[in-house]
């Protein structure tokens, strides 16, 4: 549980951060310089949008698997991009919680957001394997129906069938 609250917690509040300056996380896209202009446009203003899904997601336990998978991918493409821009000598603010930019090279922490992106991956790969968790909304859409042949073997229905 711990694994899916953490992941969705910072997912959520790094898209509410931004949600409110849909401008700026264009632009924080934009100067990472990996995707062509015209898609950095719809890709800025859809990352705080999806960060909030995702994190909603997580936090409430609903389509855990598939959300920690999700959420971990996007860990993952957060920090290929980090990668990215501290190989080639750009020096930006990551944009992850707010407005990013172009910054002093002195003034970047990529090692530290990369590691802070690792942990976090590895929060949604915990989730993602062990998905089950108490208060998730998983446990009630996904109960199993009431069948009081539930978790019989198949020798116990057999005598079951047979004495009848």
């Amino acid at each position: 549980m711990a694994c899916r609250l953490g992941l969705g917690g910072v997912l959520l509040v790094a898209g509410l951060l931004k949600v409110g300056h849909l401008d700026a996380s264009v632009q924080s896209v934009r100067l990472y310089q990996l995707l062509p202009w015209e898609i950095t446009a719809f890709v800025g203003s859809a990352l705080p949008i999806i960060e909030i899904a995702m994190g909603l997601l997580l936090i409430t336990g609903t389509f855990t698997r598939i959300s920690a998978i999700l959420g971990g991918l996007l860990m993952l493409a957060f920090i290929i991009g980090i990668a990215s821009v501290w190989a080639r000598g750009i020096s930006i603010d990551c944009g992850c919680f707010a407005a990013g930019g172009e910054v002093d090279p002195s003034a970047t922490q990529y090692p530290l957001e990369i590691a802070r992106d690792v942990g976090l991956l590895a929060l949604g790969t915990w989730a993602a394997w062990k998905p089950k968790s108490p208060f998730a909304i998983d446990n009630w859409l996904f109960a199993p129906l009431t069948d009081p042949d539930a978790g019989a073997s198949d020798a116990e229905l057999d005598d079951k069938e047979s004495a009848q």
